[in-house]
């Protein structure tokens, strides 16, 4: 198999590979341009985003400050509103609902690295997906990692780090974040 090939069926594959590496390079010139735009350039923002994204649905507010890895993973629906300071990991799918709103300094980590320092000497790493619902609102400095799933009508408190599943109608705080209590969203 092939590194990319690795990475897109959730292996350890090595990070310095150079088609990897072409697909990075482009998503950071993309993010360059786009977050030295003026901010009421809205079209031309607009089509950065939607070049550099696999899918975007309408009303998309991004700040500056964006990162992203490769881009190409990276699908998000309508109303997809985030603060400053915002990096998405999308080594793996990161697939964001309708009307979420992502807080300053927020981290999406599709990917992580070997805990074992042989591993991380090779320069490995692996992605597994993240998946977000519709409706969740994720508090300033929190992060969540690969592998996650979180629920419809969700909010993550500031300063958060989600380590597992998240259901619908939940509120979770902590480090590790835990549901502190249920939203009635009728």
């Amino acid at each position: 198999m092939t590194e990319i090939e690795k990475l897109r069926s959730g292996e350890y594959y090595v990070m310095e590979d150079a088609e990897i590496a072409a697909i990075q390079h482009r998503a950071i010139a993309l993010c360059q341009r786009f977050n030295t735009l003026p901010v009421t350039a809205w079209e031309e923002r607009d089509k950065l985003l939607r070049q550099l994204f696999a899918s975007a649905g309408k009303d998309l507010s991004i700040k500056p400050g964006f990162f992203c890895d490769l881009g190409i993973n990276i699908h998000v629906g309508d109303g997809f509103l985030t603060n400053y300071n915002v990096t998405i990991l999308d080594m793996a799918p990161v697939t964001i609902g309708d009307n979420v709103w992502l807080g300053p300094n927020v981290g999406l980590y599709a990917v992580a690295h070997p805990m074992e320092a042989a591993g991380r000497q090779k320069m490995l790493g692996i992605a597994k997906p993240i998946t977000i619902g519709n409706s969740v609102w994720i508090g300033g400095n929190s992060v969540v990692v690969m592998d996650v799933t979180i629920g419809n009508n969700v909010v993550i408190g500031a300063g958060s780090v989600v380590t597992h599943d998240i259901p619908d109608n939940a509120v979770a705080v902590g480090n590790p974040a835990r549901v502190i209590r249920f939203i009635d969203n009728k």
